[in-house]
């Protein structure tokens, strides 16, 4: 999944999550147009595939292999070439998502190391109108979607593979009902350019735990089982018109959650649930807070994308009984390598999540049931190195190497030593259907 998009329609935004490293935001403009049949019609297609594969060489629980994929399908409707509706466009996506989790095989950690890996199943993931008003400086968007899209994301996340840093840093999920995709739910949100440079960016999004059941595939659009809403925020200065040399974004952001969470330590009769076996209590209410950035720092031609870019992340718990208690990331992303290319990248990113102590206390007393010393490690590392190879304008092949330093032992809670540091083998490849076709 891949906060300052330079795509501002969610099918484009969704898509470039999946696909944003097979066309750069800073390509050259002379790489091919894509096959759009019904673009007179007002009608802009997509169609693309993600695959991502992981082995851990040594760590982990034992060593194992996964592959997980997404096959995406969209289309974008200009309503006001179609019907004359001034402003308005229509979204449209399904996703077919396959494979296995790599970390839930053979890691035992909470986080991915294949941020494509998620619901499993063919889904409705957008269904949208969104409309423009006051000549462009205010829009807004709602229908069936998710906060993960539209809010904390940058193009430079995606560069990587692991699902600590892309599409979205995964303290949000953790620490919250932020939606995501393609699990789509009821939503609206709202953008306003305050000026050219400062824009405010607000939404709400249906709380609904059925939407993330294998089970649904995003056609059922009741309430029904909902529990409340999730509401995130953002406040950001941007320099990325064509005049700014050197584009970057500052935003500062959060999210206030009215839904309904697992208490991450008690059980519905004030016990420790994992030792118990009962249900962990339902709670009600949580709010965090995050600065994040990024500054592409050098552009040597400005007809080439050469350059370097560095982002960073730094995130809190304001309130509420949460996982983690802090988040803080970085990654730096270098466009354009050797000599004759201006399209490839490499890339490294980084970040820490500490536990809560709630965390620590559940993870260690089972730790001690197990038979164990309370030992478990506060801080979780994950860090990854990629490189970018953008074989033609259409297909990008992205081996990565990627380490966990203190796996966490969620997945693995009987266990009576630390999991061992995870080395772990990755690729990631995407094919821009559409380019492909337009070649």
């Amino acid at each position: 999944m891949a906060g300052a998009m330079t795509c501002t329609a969610p099918v484009a935004l969704a898509q470039d999550q999946a696909v944003a490293d097979v066309d750069p935001p800073s390509a050259q403009s002379d790489a091919p147009a894509q096959w759009q049949p019904l673009a007179a019609e007002g009608v802009t297609l997509s169609l693309s595939y993600t695959g991502e594969a992981a082995t851990n060489v040594s760590g982990g629980l034992r060593r194992d292999a996964a592959h997980a994929g997404q096959v995406y399908v969209g289309a974008d409707l200009d309503l006001d070439r179609m019907i004359g509706v001034d402003g308005a466009t229509l979204h449209f996506a399904v996703t077919n998502r396959h494979g296995k989790n790599l970390a839930a095989m053979a890691i035992g950690n909470n986080t991915s190391v294949q941020e494509i890996y998620g619901t499993q199943n063919t889904h409705l993931a957008i269904l949208t109108w969104q409309q423009s008003f006051l000549d462009g400086r205010l829009d807004i968007e709602a229908g069936r979607s998710q906060a993960n899209i539209h809010f904390l994301n940058s193009p430079l996340y995606c560069h990587f593979q692991t699902n600590s840093a892309c599409g979205n840093p995964t303290f949000v999920f953790k620490n919250s009902n932020f939606t995501y995709f393609p699990a789509s739910s009821w939503m609206a949100h709202a953008k306003l350019h305050v000026t050219p440079q400062v824009m405010l960016h607000a939404g709400v999004y249906e709380v609904n735990p059925d939407r993330k059941r294998a089970s649904d595939h995003g056609f059922n659009f009741s309430t029904k089982n909902a529990t409340g809403v999730i509401v995130p925020w953002e406040l950001s200065f941007s320099r990325d018109s064509a005049d700014d040399w050197l584009p970057g974004h500052y935003i500062l952001g959060g999210w206030f959650d009215r839904g309904d969470y697992a208490d991450p330590l008690r059980d519905d009769q004030v016990g420790i649930a994992i030792l118990t076996g009962r249900p962990a209590a339902t709670r009600n209410g949580r709010s965090g807070l995050y600065a994040r950035f990024d500054q592409q720092l050098t552009r040597p031609d400005p007809a080439s994308p050469r350059g370097l870019s560095i982002f960073g992340v730094a995130m809190t718990n304001l309130s509420g009984r949460v996982e983690e208690s802090r988040y803080l990331g970085m990654g730096i992303v270098q466009t354009g390598t050797f000599a004759g290319r201006d399209q490839d990248t490499i890339g490294f990113a980084i970040n820490d999540q500490r536990f809560s102590d709630l965390a620590m206390q559940r993870m260690n007393a089972a730790r001690v049931a197990a038979g164990g010393r309370a030992d478990i490690r506060r801080h979780q590392y994950m860090m990854e190195l990629a490189y970018g190879l953008q074989v033609n304008p259409a297909i990008r092949l992205s081996p990565n190497l990627q380490y966990i330093l203190h796996p966490d032992q969620t997945g693995a809670p009987d266990r009576t030593r630390n999991i061992r540091n995870a080395f772990i083998l990755g690729f990631k490849f995407t094919v821009d259907a559409m380019r492909l076709l337009g070649q």
